[in-house]
């Protein structure tokens, strides 16, 4: 008999987990809904956009000469967005829609020219 019972404890207490387990399954509390996983979707996708609009507008105020406007245009939305994102397609009218709500809120009328006001 050994002096220490935390061993034999130990493997007891393996047991009994992997006897829950089996019991159990893996069971889910909250089933899946498909109305919440669409709106999961939805907002992923939105804050996706707004995301490579973000880096769109980096990106142009990197490219851009000291003095010079940076230059935002809805094709480097859309091409951050399937690069970065893997959105295969982005409508012209949502990726000018993000990167106007992106040029206001960063203020950035002063530094940055973009066609998403046409």
């Amino acid at each position: 008999m050994p002096d220490d019972p935390g061993g034999p404890l130990f493997v007891a207490l393996g047991l009994v987990l992997v006897a829950a387990g089996f019991i159990w399954r893996g069971r889910v509390l909250r089933p899946l809904s498909a109305k919440r996983a669409q709106a999961a979707v939805i907002r992923d996708r939105s804050r996706n956009l707004l995301r490579s609009a973000d880096m769109a507008i980096a990106e142009a105020r990197r490219r851009a000469a000291r003095g010079e406007p940076a230059i935002a245009t809805i094709g480097d939305v859309t091409r951050v967005a399937c690069q970065h994102y893997g959105h295969l397609f982005v409508e012209r009218e949502e990726a000018a829609a993000v990167l106007r709500r992106r040029v206001e809120a960063a203020d950035c009328r002063v530094d940055c020219m973009t066609d998403a006001f046409d």
